[in-house]
């Protein structure tokens, strides 16, 4: 795992976070090139779908023009949700890495069926969580900001 694109990922967070989003941000690598780099932005579109992994999804596939990222990798702050989740499987992308859970057994349990699916996309081959601390603070900090 590259350090350098997690890195970007929790730069995205942090700029879902300055605009009042939930501070979770994504970036998809093939070949050690960049691709894509998103951040939430639900509120700010008003839209449910406006995650970052579904608009760092768009973003690959308009660059390498193609629905199909096979070989990429996506690099998340958060453990992706099942929409996010079905969208990375559709998308064909085979290596997931994320800095923490959300804590959700039920969640994490969907996430490994829908990864696991055996169908004629390509599965995907490597799922890893991080635990890194900077992506359970930017969360822990984003909600304890809220409460206020």
């Amino acid at each position: 795992m590259e350090k350098k694109y997690m890195t970007l990922a929790l730069k995205e967070a942090t700029k879902a976070y300055e605009r009042d989003e939930v501070p979770i941000g994504a970036v998809i690598v093939k070949d050690g090139q960049i691709l894509a780099k998103a951040h939430n932005q639900k509120e700010t579109k008003q839209n449910v779908a406006e995650h970052a992994e579904m608009i760092a999804i768009r973003k690959a596939s308009k660059k390498i023009k193609n629905w199909r990222l096979s070989d990429c990798e996506i690099y998340i702050t958060l453990e992706p949700c099942p929409m996010c989740a079905s969208a990375i499987h559709q998308a064909r992308i085979s290596k997931v890495y994320y800095g923490c859970t959300i804590g959700e057994k039920n969640n994490s349990e969907i996430i490994e069926k829908i990864f696991s699916t055996t169908n004629r996309n390509q599965k995907v081959t490597h799922v890893e969580n991080l635990n890194l601390d900077e992506c359970h603070q930017i969360i822990q900090q984003f909600f304890k900001d809220k409460r206020k």
